[in-house]
């Protein structure tokens, strides 16, 4: 079954959950662990959606202290002006 089909289908009836080699799917995404350094700490995840999918999924980085930087195909996203980030 698509993903597609899977967010269409789930909307239907009960959430999809399946857990996955390297991450789960949920509903309409797909998490993925791509890269991880345990000594340093970081991790990066990919999100994959039926809008954001292939070169258009989104790849988040999370640091050892907690902050998150997300990416897409055109790059970093960026808190709106006026906007603190913690």
């Amino acid at each position: 079954m698509s993903m597609k089909e899977n967010c269409l289908n789930s909307i239907r009836r009960d959430m999809h959950y399946a857990e996955t080699k390297y991450g789960f799917d949920w509903g309409c995404a797909k998490i993925t662990r791509c890269f991880s350094d345990e000594k340093k700490g970081w991790v990066t995840f990919l999100l994959e959606t039926p809008k954001h999918k292939g070169g258009k999924s989104l790849q988040i980085y999370v640091t050892k202290s907690g902050k998150v930087r997300i990416h897409d195909a055109r790059g970093e996203w960026k808190a709106p002006n006026g906007i603190k980030r913690g």
